[in-house]
Formats: structure tokens, sequence, C-alpha cells
């Protein structure tokens, strides 16, 4: 019989096949991984993983500056946006004329 057709999830949209917390552990583990692409950033491929670690922390905050906010996921925010500038500062340097190759 088709009785059911359609209405199968309609009182319990996500209660088959979710078996995580949506709030706890997937955005602690952004944050973390966050915070580890802003200081690896620092050392190498600042230009790719500052941005990155934006985005993580931006993420791990659940997309929004309201409530409360993980310090984990303010921590990689911050420290994506200073490894980004610091890239740019660096790639501008190093594309003005003269930057000590020949003379």
């Amino acid at each position: 019989m088709m009785a059911s057709f359609g209405h199968g999830t309609r009182r319990h949209p996500r209660s088959r096949g979710r078996k995580w917390s949506r709030a706890g552990t997937d955005r602690a583990t952004l944050g973390l991984i966050g915070v580890i692409c802003a200081v690896a950033g620092f050392f190498v491929l600042g230009i790719i993983l500052g941005p990155a670690a934006i985005v993580c922390g931006w993420l791990a905050m659940g997309r929004t500056w309201a409530g409360s906010r993980p310090a984990t996921a303010v921590v990689a925010l911050v420290l994506g946006a200073i490894d980004t500038l610091l890239a740019i500062i660096w790639l501008a340097g190093a594309a003005t004329p003269g930057n000590g190759m020949l003379f």
C-alpha cells in the first residue's frame, strides 16, 4: 500500500542516519583544525593556510558573531587573519623592484 508515501520523515526528518552531535564535536574539530592551519601557516604556505584557518574558525563559530564562541574558533580566526595579512605584506614586498636580486 502507498498510504504513507511521502510522509515517512515528516515528524523526525533527521532521526535516521545521523549518529553524532551537531553542535559539539564538529565545531570543536573545525576549531582545532583552524588553529593547526594558522600555526603552520606562520612557517609555510601562509597565503593558503591563513584563509583556510579563517574559514575553519568561522565555521567553528557557527557562522555568526552572536552568542558564545569557542576559544579555539576565535584563536583560529584571529591567527588566520594575522597569517594572511603577513603573507600579503610579504608577497607585496617580494614583488617590489630592486629587492636585492641583482644589485
